[in-house]
């Protein structure tokens, strides 16, 4: 294969460069595999060679099988205890509830805030490289809005733990098939359709947005070597995917 290749010392460190990446192991964790957009990443990763095994973090065990596919059944209240699984390459987090889900609303903040705050300090304290959040449009902390806040404040607290390299997913209304009725979802998403071509300019990133397109994204964007805080619009998202 090398008979007429110059051996040059520039050549040896690109062959040996070449043969270490793919000699490499990486891991990626994914907490809310069971989600809309987790469940697309999680069939994403699992059919792609570039990572070796995939940790997903789950309540119970999900129907799937697979040989890069780890399973560990966590309590999300007591994730301290699982701490030394919580190292690899890229730590995904698409946890999220809704307000009739999750009409506690101190739970609910558990859930959306709590939890992937948690996630991330681990990760940190672990030296996982990446950090993918899921957040929404229109996160802020100083919204009035208890759902918006909630985001915003979440975005904030995890940019402070200072992961090495993290992305912020801020996708508009998603689509694609839920596991659970949502009501509103299935009024505007056909809705959208028709709007959605009508949003232009600045507008744009309130246009709808399939999950398997937010989950393709996120992989992607964790196949790059960047280090520090990247926040993606809705119409962003569609262009990195």
């Amino acid at each position: 294969m090398f008979k007429h290749t110059i051996f040059t010392p520039q050549f040896y460190y690109a062959y040996f460069c070449t043969k270490l990446s793919h000699t490499v192991s990486k891991k990626a964790i994914i907490a809310g595999a069971s989600g809309l957009i987790g469940s697309k990443l999680l069939d994403i990763l699992l059919q792609h060679p570039d990572y070796d095994e995939i940790l997903v973090l789950v309540r119970k065990e999900l129907p799937i099988s697979h040989k890069k596919l780890v399973q560990l059944i966590v309590d999300f209240d007591r994730l301290d205890e699982y701490a030394a699984s919580i190292n690899g390459y890229a730590l995904f987090c698409c946890l999220g509830s809704t307000q009739k889900k999750t009409p506690d609303l101190s739970i609910y903040r558990k859930i959306d805030h709590d939890y992937p705050l948690k996630l991330a300090q681990l990760a940190k304290q672990n030296g996982v490289d990446q950090y993918h959040l899921v957040s929404a449009l229109g996160a802020n902390s100083k919204s009035s809005n208890f759902y918006t806040k909630m985001k915003g404040e979440t975005e904030e607290d995890i940019q402070r733990v200072g992961v090495k390299c993290l992305h912020i997913y801020e996708p508009a209304l998603l689509t694609g098939n839920r596991k659970e009725y949502r009501l509103a979802e299935k009024i505007l998403t056909p809705l959208m359709k028709v709007l959605d071509p009508l949003l232009l300019g600045s507008w744009k990133k309130y246009r709808s947005i399939p999950a398997e397109t937010v989950a393709m994204a996120m992989y992607k964007q964790s196949l790059q070597n960047g280090e520090g805080v990247f926040i993606h619009s809705s119409d962003k998202i569609k262009l990195l995917a």
